[in-house]
């Protein structure tokens, strides 16, 4: 097998049957360098096993998902359990073969069942993310919020454009605190390129996963993502505008769609490697 791209890593979440030993070994298999983990699979295993496997894999860590779900009014077992993923992170990402980075994605959540403030929903966000980032900073872990497209406003991701992501990520410090540049959610957005650019300047990009739009959109919106290269997303200008940016780490390939779930796993960690170079553009 043909090594893949040096900078690609396959979030898990596109691979989403396979278990983690399986997920590990096909991303190896199809000479993909590292994986972007998501917490589910690992507890399933437990946190001792997963980084054991890990660290037989020879993969770097690119991420861990997800952290947030934060809007509630009552956030105190939320907070608990993103401290639980923070801490996660930071075993994996030691576990993980040098390169590998201390990142926990952050979903803010969407508007509580019968909620209507969507303003009070996004300062919530802000509040849980400062009660945190201490906890982050003593773990070594990089908080990285992911703004999501707005169809997603209601129920998964209040936080609606890299503006609003880099808004509130600057209100912490940048070692700490990041945002998630993912081409599925972003890609509309007409200030796109000023928000990349102002992201690379403060240093705040902790992740840069690339998936394509689809049409039409499936019944479950949330399954629109198609493979790189598949729908009507500029990955190569997105990729070239985060270069620019200054950005150097691992590029994660995160697909949600029901016909790539229900495909051979081998198979889906071998297209993407194939699809990534020519869909992308990204150099070394």
């Amino acid at each position: 097998m043909t090594a893949a791209h040096p900078r690609l890593s396959l979030n898990q979440a596109t691979i989403r049957h396979a278990d983690l030993a399986t997920a590990l070994q096909v991303t190896e298999g199809a000479g993909i360098g590292a994986i972007g983990l998501w917490r589910e699979p690992v507890a399933a295993v437990g946190l001792s096993k997963a980084a054991a496997l890990m660290a037989g894999s020879g993969l770097r860590l690119s991420s861990l998902c997800r952290g947030g779900f934060v809007t509630g009014r009552e956030n105190r077992a939320a907070l608990d359990e993103n401290k639980r993923a923070i801490d996660e992170t930071a075993v994996l990402a030691a576990a993980g073969a040098p390169g590998s980075a201390p990142v926990l994605v952050l979903v803010a959540g969407g508007l509580p069942d019968g909620d209507r403030d969507l303003i009070g929903a996004r300062s919530r966000v802000r509040e849980a993310v400062g009660a945190l980032v201490d906890h982050a900073a003593g773990a070594g872990v990089v908080l990285a919020i992911e703004p999501m497209h707005p169809m997603y406003v209601a129920d998964r991701g209040v936080i609606s454009t890299l503006g609003q992501a880099l808004d509130m990520a600057e209100q912490f410090p940048a070692e700490s605190v990041g945002v998630v540049i993912d081409t599925f959610h972003v890609w509309w957005d007409p200030a796109l390129n000023e928000q990349i650019a102002r992201a690379g300047c403060g240093g705040r990009i902790a992740s840069y996963q690339v998936g394509d739009w689809i049409t039409p959109l499936p019944p479950d919106a949330l399954l629109a993502r198609g493979m790189p290269g598949e729908g009507h997303v500029d990955l190569q200008s997105i990729t070239e505008s985060v270069q620019k940016a200054g950005y150097r780490g691992d590029v994660e390939v995160e697909i949600f769609n029901e016909a790539v779930w229900q495909a051979d796993p081998t198979w889906v960690a071998e297209q993407t490697a194939e699809l990534f170079d020519r869909s992308t553009g990204l150099t070394t």
